[in-house]
């Protein structure tokens, strides 16, 4: 399966929610995002602040590529997302361009 690291936010509590920068894979026709023991379906454009819906729950998300300058949200927030401790020094060495990963917290 292809994977990615991607940004992931639940849109369950509103507008902002908490956010994860995580490895998702891909099913083999694409069409089905993998993270977290979750499986997710794009909503196709028919979302409200959401493009994804989670298939067993039908909560809605928003998933994304992460940007290099790390605005990942689709709104501004002063919340950082969490990263997977697997992605982590992929995601600040090769997204966001860092020399190295900040001291981790």
């Amino acid at each position: 399966m292809k994977s990615r690291i991607m940004y992931i936010e639940s849109k369950t509590e509103g507008l902002t929610g908490p956010a994860r920068i995580g490895r998702v894979t891909f099913s083999k026709s694409g069409a089905t995002l993998h993270y977290g023991g979750k499986s997710f379906q794009s909503l196709k454009g028919s979302g409200f602040k959401s493009n994804y819906f989670d298939v067993e729950t039908g909560e809605r998300y928003w998933i994304s590529g992460p940007k290099k300058n790390g605005a990942d949200s689709l709104y501004a927030t002063n919340i950082s997302p969490e990263i997977d401790e697997d992605v982590r020094d992929e995601y600040w060495i090769k997204i966001r361009g860092l020399s190295a990963p900040p001291a981790h917290k």
